[in-house]
């Protein structure tokens, strides 16, 4: 096989150090080949030591994007809770309809 693509979702939840390090370094190795990597990840770490561009998203829409250099755990910490806050905003105008 010669994927164009991976999709790696969660790649290393419930994994020792050593392997999740190992599991790293293969993904870096296979970006680095010319394979688009699209990780779903919920640990804000390894997010930070993996990607070049991340994407919020909540119930299936963008709220937010960084990339390279605005990647660390604050901004991406910001950028979910703008995504949470711009719901709740939402959820009190259904209410009130």
């Amino acid at each position: 096989m010669n994927p164009r693509l991976m999709i790696l979702d969660e790649p290393t939840r419930g994994i020792d150090i050593g392997a999740k390090a190992e599991i790293e370094t293969l993904i870096q190795e296979l970006s680095q080949s010319g394979i688009s990597i699209l990780m779903i990840s919920s640990e804000i770490a390894e997010l930070e030591r993996n990607c070049d561009r991340i994407v919020v998203m909540r119930e299936g829409k963008v709220t937010g994007e960084l990339i390279d250099t605005d990647i660390n755990q604050d901004k991406i910490m910001a950028t979910i809770a703008k995504g949470s806050e711009s719901e709740g905003r939402s959820n009190e105008k259904n209410k009130t309809k």
